[in-house]
């Protein structure tokens, strides 16, 4: 993965504690190289969010590496077809899951810990994500700006049920019950899916710190007008956020389609092809 990746993508990592709150229990990890962008957003009591957020993007990314370096992310998997990437996601986030898990119920200062988790692997042209909780991942394309994660929240639940308008949400006191989280119970439910990619585009992981300060089309805005650096896009973002009263940690991984970063057997298997029609 790395030798196809290099100079593809280009990622700036920030993480915020806000204005309020007194620990910053986010916690971002993102390699450009190895296609991985993770982010986390922890709970628990005093110190366990942060516990949890940090083992969470930890474990995740050295369990992604080492499953990677034995088998490609695109590699299909014989009894589904579906490529190796989406199984590992699941596998790994099952690992973490019970790791966490465990850690809380051993260590009565980390009792309820959990953490909300979104991570994104880039590979073979497209991005394979997985999402558990309300951090959220956004791609803007163009002029169009998506949300390719659903919160998992009671919030979400009601608003897909028609409870309430989307209007109402904005100052629901629910805003933060998530209904899955990693490392809550023994096991999780991780949301799968993938994505293709193109050049130029934009890929935001953000917590719940974020998007709850500002608003999705200030957000667009913001990547629209600082996309061509993205240092200065992720502190914009962060300075919006605490602007509108800081009230969480602020965290987010920006990352930028700079090339195609198709797998490298593709042109080995056209030769193949070839060769085999000679014959």
């Amino acid at each position: 993965m790395a030798n196809s990746l290099a100079g593809a993508l280009e990622i700036v990592v920030r993480s915020d504690p806000g204005l309020v709150r007194g620990q910053n229990e986010d916690s971002v990890l993102a390699n450009a190289d190895q296609g991985l962008a993770i982010l986390a957003d922890g709970m628990g009591g005093y110190n366990a969010g942060e516990v949890a957020s940090g083992m969470a993007t930890t474990l995740l990314s050295t369990g992604l590496k080492a499953a990677f370096k034995a088998t490609a992310g695109y590699e299909k998997d014989r009894l589904t077809g579906q490529p190796f990437a989406l199984a590992c996601l699941v596998d790994q986030i099952a690992v973490v899951n019970t790791a966490i898990y465990r850690a809380s119920e051993s260590q009565s200062q980390l009792g309820g810990m959990g953490t909300t988790l979104v991570a994104a692997v880039f590979c073979d042209d497209r991005v394979f994500v997985a999402h558990v909780g309300d951090s959220r991942l956004y791609r803007l394309r163009g002029e169009e700006f998506v949300a390719l994660t659903r919160d998992h929240s009671l919030l979400q639940e009601q608003l897909d049920s028609g409870l309430i308008s989307a209007e109402e949400a904005r100052y629901s006191t629910n805003r933060n019950l998530v209904t899955r989280a990693v490392g809550i119970d023994p096991e999780v439910d991780a949301e799968i899916h993938a994505h293709r990619v193109v050049p130029g585009d934009i890929y935001l992981l953000c917590s719940d710190g974020l998007y709850d300060m500002v608003d999705e089309a200030d957000i667009q805005h913001a990547l629209d007008m600082h996309g061509a650096n993205l240092e200065v896009t992720a502190r914009e973002l962060i300075q919006m956020a605490n602007d509108n009263g800081g009230d969480d940690n602020i965290s987010l991984i920006v990352v930028k389609i700079r090339r195609e970063f198709p797998a490298a057997r593709r042109g080995w298997a056209k030769l193949w092809s070839w060769f085999r029609q000679g014959r």
